[in-house]
């Protein structure tokens, strides 16, 4: 049975923890069974033998001397003080916490604490971290010379004081020699369904994001945010009703007389406010969130022609020099 380590500092993000325990444990239905022990890293003690890890994959109670977390949502967590045995073949995984401005103020690993995240990917084990759950990895040394990424937020900060590390912007996740790190919140589901396609095939993978009503399980080199949300950035109320409208049928013809017409505008006015609030004209935006899709669909198998049929394109030539001019493949 594998196991996997939750290390939980101060201010972790539930969905951080929970996503990731959640699609291990679902795993375990599929008859691949994940021991998940969570240890609490918070304090220069940590780590140091004081209790045992809490394990729920075995059935274990809580500790009387566990630890509790607090985490950014106000729910205090249990979790032991020692770490299970750990092997090669197991896994450590680091949620990430609320950061603020000052990141200065980040949870500081105690120096027993980072060598034994640095002594188990020496082992050979992977070590995993989900949003600025990669600054405790970098604590331990192991972003040097390796590409890693972590919340668009605090992309900047982690470049800054891992300098060298090689942080990837506007992707989900990246592996690279034992270690993965992962963008923000939810991406520490997409983190670890790839882990699970990688230890037992693509197939349980996708089982387990049907089972946890996963819509897509997205590759790790998709953007961060989608074209929906970067261009959202705006107090336009008019703009902001066209938009939904080209998001709910963006694979459809949408005239620019009829967007007007949604909008309650004429067509110039509603072309020189959706430029001036998005940088974009209607149709740029449409023919963004088609190309878009399109990669998504591609990204997973699908032919540039299906793709861009699904998307609405009736001639597959207009996806083809859409990705040319964003840098995608032909």
């Amino acid at each position: 049975m594998t196991t996997v380590v939750f290390l939980l500092l101060p201010g972790v993000h539930l969905l951080d923890l929970a996503g990731p325990a959640q699609a291990f444990f679902t795993a375990g239905d599929f008859g691949h069974r994940y021991d998940l022990h969570y240890v609490a890293g918070s304090g220069d003690d940590a780590g140091r033998g004081r209790g045992r890890g809490v394990g729920t994959g075995a059935g274990d109670e809580p500790v009387p001397d566990a630890g509790v977390v607090a985490s950014a949502q106000g729910l205090p967590l249990v979790a032991g003080a020692e770490w299970p045995s750990l092997g090669p073949d197991d896994l450590v995984v680091v949620p990430g916490w609320r950061v603020g401005d000052d990141h200065h103020a980040w949870p500081h690993l105690s120096a027993p604490m980072r060598e034994r995240l640095a002594a188990h990917h020496a082992a050979g084990g992977t070590v995993a971290s989900v949003c600025a759950g990669s600054d405790a990895l970098g604590q331990a040394g192991l972003l040097d010379g390796r590409r890693c990424t972590t919340h668009h937020a605090v992309q900047d900060a982690l470049a800054a004081r891992y300098p060298r590390a090689r942080v990837v912007r506007d992707v989900l996740f990246t592996t690279d020699g034992g270690v993965v790190t992962s963008a923000g919140i939810a991406s520490g589901i997409d983190l670890s369904l790839h882990l699970l396609a990688m230890r037992h095939g693509p197939a349980l993978a996708a089982r387990v994001a049907r089972e946890m009503v996963v819509h897509a399980r997205r590759n790790g080199v998709e953007p961060q945010a989608s074209a929906m949300l970067r261009h959202r950035s705006h107090v336009d109320d008019t703009v902001h009703r066209v938009q939904d409208h080209i998001d709910a049928h963006f694979a459809r013809t949408l005239p620019l007389a009829d967007l007007a017409a949604h909008a309650g505008v004429a067509e110039r006015t509603l072309t020189r406010s959706f430029t001036r609030a998005t940088g974009l004209t209607p149709l740029r935006y449409q023919q963004l969130l088609r190309r878009e899709r399109a990669e998504h669909l591609i990204g997973h198998g699908a032919t540039v022609e299906s793709a861009a049929r699904t998307v609405g394109f009736q001639d597959p030539r207009m996806l083809r020099r859409l990705r040319s001019r964003a840098g995608g493949s032909r």
